[in-house]
């Protein structure tokens, strides 16, 4: 076994990669760039090395400077992550010739499934079922144009050096195709340094379904059963399950069966992972193999309690898996939600700052569920524009499926960030779900369920309770501080603006007891956790624990409970009669005007003063975090002022165009 690895990664696989390597006994040296010079993984590992600048193209995916640091700090082996070199043939080989090891899969195995272009053809010879497209490599958009109607719309472009979700966009006419195929192309170049594209059919309604499979070098290869990846945004996965919810028996044995024979067909021996596009209708196709360990990995983890990190060392070490087939088994269902610094409701796009508060939910064996949270930022850490937006990735086991989604709604409640946009209200919605409940999943799940982005839920009885109980509770408490407690018993609270008569008191047992007027129902709140300045309010209501995030405003409260939001205002029957008179305030007209809907930088701006722009054209394209943002026109207009010039560093609402 190795004495010391070298980790060629960042942030939460980092850290991950390190919790596996201390419990066995393995010292750890991280890379680090400028960015991330003060970061979780460097304080933990037991060696950091500065490896460059910022960017990536600078740092991270710099072979010859990975090399030197392995050089310089003795380790024996390299683990890539995901992402970055972890799907590099070149730098497998390099590696092998220097006499390090790769903590992967060997290069040839790489190299046959690591293209997406090559892994089709080879998946096909090997009777592997195959999605219909285009796997030939195209150079041009009228070649693109003319697959694509041979195909049949609708067709995915996709970058053959793709990963993470980008480097993809689905064309559903030719002018989506011609638009859509130079995008990729550029985001391609941009994101792996290959801008090859290939086509092939999108699949209604379709599921995303992939295969864990484990490998050793003496040719053994287990899969450890099934992810359902169905729940993506813009390609990229936001809420991970293991098992699928589709599959039967029968399906996930064939499945399985077909993902260890093409593992086989090409010596896999380490972890990596078979992903098939799967219909309603249990019918799947092969898509791709990723030859590397999977972000979503965790979830597989927890229900067959194998460490694949663990055993992916073991195998770069030469040796033998411990378990065969016929010992592993699904115990329970394991939901992961990828919580990231993005805002959901500005179109879920990148939000940079300083993580200003973090309060994680414990983890460990809670209420009939377990928390996992693998995360690699702390408070006060600054998410940075050069990398992946993710923050953590928040797991919870439960011995059902429904169980585990519960567990995941309260273990939601119980994170609360400050300081960056973040998407934690919207994967509460997705919880909240009957349909997602109900495992009725598909990959347009996001854009059925949110037609028109997200911009909040609408609170349910319970939800409601919640906040018109958390206000009650922070009133009372505050006026009790205050010396000055107030002895009226009824009140009118105002949730935005509908209106809820509450009577309040304690009952035998001196529990706050809120009684709804008109509703002929009591609510009892125990075990209250807060105080004045705490940014999550705790307790139990009815004999339930709940967590809502609150904050202070000048006449009352803002709540959050779930996805639900609301300013809370506990009046007096006349202080709310008053207020009933006072007008709501207009918003600000932004109608003409195009602004920057993110922090990053301005790659183009296609329009100049005096032009006349049609709705649709484009106006300009901002890029952050490796991806490119096109924004158009919404009507017709002629351009007054012209703000920003390609290069210039934008801030989230800064003014880019104005029409007259």
């Amino acid at each position: 076994m190795f004495d010391k690895i070298l980790i060629a990664n960042r942030g939460e696989i980092a850290v991950r990669i390190i919790k596996t390597a201390r419990r066995m006994g393995i010292a750890t040296v991280v890379v680090h760039s400028d960015a991330d010079a003060g970061s979780m993984a460097v304080e933990m590992a037991d060696e950091a090395i500065h490896i460059g600048p910022s960017p990536t193209a600078e740092s991270y995916l710099v072979q010859d400077k990975i090399v030197e640091a392995v050089r310089r700090s003795g380790a024996q082996a390299v683990h890539p992550g995901f992402g970055f070199l972890s799907e590099n043939p070149v730098f497998a080989r390099r590696l092998e010739a220097e006499g390090i090891a790769f903590i992967g899969p060997n290069p040839g195995a790489i190299e046959a499934m690591g293209d997406k272009i090559t892994s089709k053809k080879f998946a096909a010879e090997a009777g592997v079922s195959t999605v219909p497209g285009h796997m030939g490599l195209i150079e041009t958009t009228d070649h693109a144009v003319e697959i694509a109607r041979q195909i049949g719309y609708p067709v995915m472009i996709k970058a053959s050096a793709g990963g993470g979700g980008k480097g993809i966009r689905v064309a559903h006419s030719d002018d989506d195709m011609a638009e859509g195929f130079a995008a990729v192309k550029a985001e391609a170049q941009t994101a792996f340094g290959d801008d090859r594209v290939f086509l092939e059919k999108f699949i209604i309604d379709p599921r995303h379904i992939e295969i864990q499979v484990l490998g050793d070098k003496h040719g053994n290869i287990v899969h450890l059963f099934d992810r359902e990846c169905s729940i993506q945004r813009r390609n990229q996965k936001v809420i991970e399950e293991a098992p699928s919810p589709l599959l039967d028996e029968a399906t996930r044995e064939a499945m399985g069966a077909q993902a260890v024979a093409l593992a086989r067909a090409v010596n896999y021996d380490s972890a990596g992972t078979v992903e098939f596009v799967a219909g309603q209708d249990r019918s799947f196709f092969f898509l791709e193999m990723n030859t590397r360990l999977q972000v979503e990995h965790p979830v597989t983890e927890l229900i067959t309690g194998v460490d694949l990190v663990e055993q992916m060392i073991r195998s770069a070490a030469g040796e033998r898996l411990p378990f065969t087939q016929g010992q592993l088994a699904i115990n329970g269902w394991a939901i992961e939600s990828r919580i990231y610094a993005e805002d959901p409701y500005r179109g879920f796009l990148p939000s940079i700052g300083r993580l200003v508060r973090y309060e994680q939910p414990e983890e460990g064996e809670q209420d009939g569920y377990t928390v996992r949270n693998d995360s690699g930022v702390r408070e006060g850490d600054e998410i940075s524009m050069f990398y992946d937006p993710m923050i953590a990735k928040l797991n919870t086991w439960a011995p059902t499926r429904i169980a585990a989604v519960d567990g995941m709604r309260r273990a939601l409640e119980d994170t609360h960030l400050a300081g960056v946009g973040h998407n934690v209200p919207f994967l509460a919605a997705v919880m909240d779900q009957e349909r997602f409940r109900s495992g009725a999943l598909s990959t347009s799940y996001i854009r059925d369920e949110f037609p028109d982005g997200f911009r909040g839920a609408e609170p349910d009885r319970r939800r409601l309770d919640v906040m018109i109980a958390a206000a009650c509770a922070m009133n009372e408490i505050m006026a009790e501080q205050a010396g000055d407690p107030s002895e009226r018993t009824d009140w009118i609270v105002l949730v935005d603006r509908d209106a809820h008569g509450v009577s309040l008191g304690y009952d035998e047992d001196e529990v706050l007891a809120l009684e709804l007027a008109g509703e002929d129902r009591v609510l009892r709140l125990s075990d209250i956790d807060w105080r004045p300045g705490l940014a999550q309010f705790r307790a139990v209501l009815d004999d339930q624990a709940f967590t809502a995030e609150v904050a202070r405003t000048a006449d009352g409260w803002t709540v959050r409970s779930g996805a639900a939001k609301a300013r809370v205002r506990v009046f007096t029957p006349r202080q709310a009669e008053l207020f009933a008179r006072l007008p709501e305030k207009a918003a600000a007209d932004t109608s003409k005007l195009i602004q920057s809907p993110m922090p990053g930088l301005v790659v183009s701006i296609a329009v100049a003063v005096g032009q006349e722009v049609k709705a649709g054209e484009t106006v300009a394209i901002i890029e952050a975090m490796k991806m490119q943002n096109i924004l158009k026109a919404e009507r017709d207009g002629v351009v007054k002022t012209v703000a920003a010039k390609a290069g210039d560093p934008v801030a989230a609402d800064d003014v880019l165009v104005e029409f007259g």
